[in-house]
């Protein structure tokens, strides 16, 4: 049988004393005396009462914890985040409950409830690619509860939100395949109705435009997402009489679909196709040839969004003249896969 956990109802039956008593000596108050402090915490120890911190902290209105959803939490830009998170939640003494969506609206709803039973005072999130409604969203902030967006977010939604500089990350990378003798560039995106991909696709087309250069419509996908479906797009356009001679994509993961199409056609990258992806995964420096990709400074995001809820959010006051967007500036990492001079 499993034993019970001891209260300060046990010390004080133990003791023969108030329960009051048991816990102003536990709490170290000034009314209690070195003598009663001395005895209580002897008996603690004797019965292994462990100190209820969750209940305390909802006595005093906020259970110090904060919970994380993002759609995964082994890919290095979300693990990076949740790390970065995690730190200013341990250099403020609260506590961080992570799940993951896995790209489901079901899964991250399922999350957000999950969330809003435990209590958390803030809810940070990433969103998944399903999701299209901000009906949960709306559930947190009807809740009592802070929401602070970062990364992919939901334009319709007031919250804070911490974000990287897309469109102009997007049109330097584009850039940088263009200096590099490029001319056929196609696109790879991500769901359209994520104002990330979105202003990313928009990088892409300003740079395109601005060259000068005339791509065909069918060199644009908006939702190819994963590995494998961007490896068929990638071999469908290879395909072409006239095919892309590089491609931009919003995900390195889409990067590692088309250099599997490049190696099944034969084509060598950098020198016949250029790639150049999104988010710097930590395999981008690892495989041959390298690629290339955008650094979006995932840890340091995190640690922001973090810091939103305890310089602004904390004590319910929100400055109504602060934008509540933060941007972080993303670093432009060519590599082996984009550099042909």
């Amino acid at each position: 049988m499993t034993k019970k956990r001891a209260t300060i109802y046990d010390i004080a039956l133990e003791l023969g004393i108030s329960p009051s008593s048991v816990s102003k000596a536990l709490n170290n108050y000034r009314g209690a005396s070195k003598k009663l402090k001395e005895m209580v915490n002897k008996k603690a120890i004797e019965l292994d009462y462990k100190h209820n911190s969750t209940a305390a902290n909802l006595r005093r209105g906020s259970s110090k914890t904060i919970g994380v959803i993002v759609p995964h939490i082994n890919q290095h830009f979300f693990s990076d985040a949740i790390a970065g998170i995690e730190e200013v939640c341990f250099e403020n003494n609260h506590n961080l409950i992570i799940c993951q969506s896995q790209e489901s609206y079901k899964k991250e709803s399922i999350s957000i409830d999950t969330l809003i039973h435990q209590n958390v005072d803030c809810i940070i999130i990433s969103i998944s690619a399903e999701t299209k409604s901000s009906d949960y969203l709306e559930q947190i902030r009807n809740n009592h509860i802070h929401l602070i967006q970062f990364d992919r977010y939901l334009e319709d939604v007031d919250s804070w939100r911490v974000v990287n500089n897309n469109k102009e990350a997007s049109y330097g990378a584009v850039s940088q395949l263009i200096k590099q003798g490029y001319k056929r560039i196609a696109f790879l995106g991500g769901p359209e109705h994520l104002i990330a991909f979105k202003n990313r696709k928009e990088g892409y087309l300003q740079a395109i435009r601005e060259a000068g250069l005339s791509i065909p419509y069918n060199f644009i996908v908006d939702c190819a997402f994963s590995r494998e479906e961007a490896m068929h797009e990638a071999l469908s356009m290879l395909a072409m009489p006239e095919p892309p001679d590089a491609f931009f994509n919003v995900s390195d993961y889409q990067s590692l679909g088309i250099v599997s199409a490049a190696e099944q056609l034969g084509l060598k990258i950098p020198e016949q196709l250029g790639v150049f992806g999104f988010a710097n995964e930590t395999f981008t420096e690892l495989v041959k040839p390298t690629l290339s990709s955008v650094n979006q400074r995932s840890k340091y995001m995190g640690r922001s969004a973090a810091n939103v809820y305890f310089t602004h959010l904390i004590n319910g006051k929100s400055n109504p003249e602060i934008k509540k967007e933060i941007t972080i500036e993303a670093e432009i990492m060519p590599r082996q896969s984009s550099t042909k001079k």
